[in-house]
């Protein structure tokens, strides 16, 4: 039997930290020993792309972990105690660390990512007006930009489409300007559509 079938079995075709009865999808818990149902769970997409800090932390959602922290399966029992730490200036998140008990190894494997360490806030592209830029966008010059080591001017009101994200660096983004990539600063740009 393979992973996800072994997994969506144990699931029972729901979200195994929400409990949403939608499309999951296999996460591999960053720094498990081994690639196994131990190791791994079926999340929903909502799940995932707050775990994966590709969309703001939602406090009501994560309110399932008050449950799902009790969990017998390593995996879930990490990510749960990673995002209850992410969580912990909501008082209900801070009384749940303090319930919640992981054995030595997984405490090491759930303090791997440092996450624990570090605020909750999530930083993320966004435009002028603050709305969260993503990979593949279009957006629109807001400013006339002279390109470093180029005589190429792009000027306001250019469309740039299909931009990227520079991962390491949420003030810039990728992007085709009269045929030549580029990097604009997100402060220039206006997410169109």
């Amino acid at each position: 039997m393979k992973l996800e079938e072994i997994l969506k079995l144990r699931s029972e075709n729901k979200c195994e930290l929400c409990k949403a009865e939608t499309t999951t999808i296999l996460y591999e818990v960053p720094f498990a020993k081994y690639k196994d149902e131990q190791g791994c769970a079926m999340i929903c997409g909502t799940c995932s792309a707050q775990i994966e800090k590709k969309e703001m932390l939602n406090y009501q959602h994560w309110n399932c972990l008050t449950e799902t922290m009790w969990s017998e399966v390593p995996a879930i029992q990490v990510i749960s105690w990673r995002m209850l730490n992410r969580l912990r200036d909501e008082s209900w998140a801070s009384d749940n660390l303090d319930m919640m008990f992981l054995d030595d190894d997984t405490l090491i494997w759930a303090k791997a990512t440092g996450d624990h360490e570090n605020s909750s806030v999530i930083d993320l592209h966004r435009d002028a007006n603050g709305q969260q830029l993503q990979d593949g966008d279009t957006v629109v010059l807001t400013k006339s930009l002279d390109v470093k080591g180029s005589t190429l001017n792009a000027k306001m009101g250019t469309v740039v489409k299909n931009i990227k994200i520079v991962a390491d660096n949420t003030e810039q983004i990728e992007g085709k300007v009269e045929g030549q990539l580029i990097v604009i600063l997100t402060k220039y740009v206006r997410k169109q559509g």
